[in-house]
């Protein structure tokens, strides 16, 4: 009797990876509903002039407050994002001796934090419209870019590293990290009135939205090693 060959099956997909994966398409999907919100409604951009935005916030109280109550969920699912892309990368940041999955998942806490800021800024401008508030909110949205940038390093470069994703994602999160950090970088001149600076900041942001939802992807996908094989380390 011939014996039949033993057919090897895949490892499993990371259950918990697939959690962090469809929060971070979460994330994505929040974050372009709430500017898809405002920004038909004539939001101001950064660097406009004091009277437009005393003009629009008490004008869009109600606007303002739909969008900003859909945060708490973003950084809520952008945290479990974040920590799903550290449990992936963990293992081979820990064999190479480096951390570039805590540089990511410290960007993203301190970008949680940043926004936050920049929402109640928001919402203080809706009931008391003033420049100087306003002039806090732009530099403050402006310098967050430090921290998305770091967020797009650490887990571009740690998951290119770890094999989670290809070199055209890792690629995208590098561009998108120098745009962004550029921008803060340059937050006098972005903020000092309308122009093509401010091009910077948007399309690195853009580019972040499209990089989160293919990392999501990814995490989505990834299959998990059977440890009960692996080598002691």
């Amino acid at each position: 009797m011939s014996r039949k060959a033993k057919v090897s099956e895949p490892p499993p997909t990371s259950a918990f990876g697939r959690i962090a994966g469809f929060s971070g398409l979460g994330f994505a999907a929040l974050i372009v509903l709430a500017n898809a919100i405002m920004v038909p409604t004539g939001l101001p951009t950064t660097g406009a002039d004091t009277a437009d935005v005393i003009a629009y916030f008490p004008a869009n109280r109600g606007v303002v407050g739909v969008a900003s109550a859909l945060t708490p969920a973003a950084w809520a699912l952008s945290t479990v994002f974040a920590a799903g892309a550290v449990a992936a990368l963990w293992r081979s940041d820990r064999g190479r001796g480096e951390a570039w999955s805590l540089v990511g998942f410290a960007g993203v806490l301190l970008q949680n934090g940043a926004f936050a800021g920049v929402t109640a800024l928001r919402l203080a401008v809706a009931d008391d419209p003033g420049g100087a508030l306003w002039s806090l909110h732009d530099a403050l949205f402006t310098l967050n870019g430090v921290f998305l940038a770091s967020a797009l390093l650490g887990f571009s470069v740690g998951g290119r590293r770890a094999g989670l994703i290809p070199v055209w994602h890792a690629r995208l999160g590098l561009l998108s990290a120098a745009l962004l950090f550029t921008s803060a970088t340059l937050t006098p001149l972005v903020i000092g009135g309308p122009g093509a600076l401010g091009l910077l900041g948007l399309t690195g942001w853009l580019l972040w939205v499209a990089w989160v939802v293919a990392y999501s992807a990814a995490l989505i996908r990834r299959r998990v090693p059977d440890v009960r094989s692996s080598p002691a380390p």
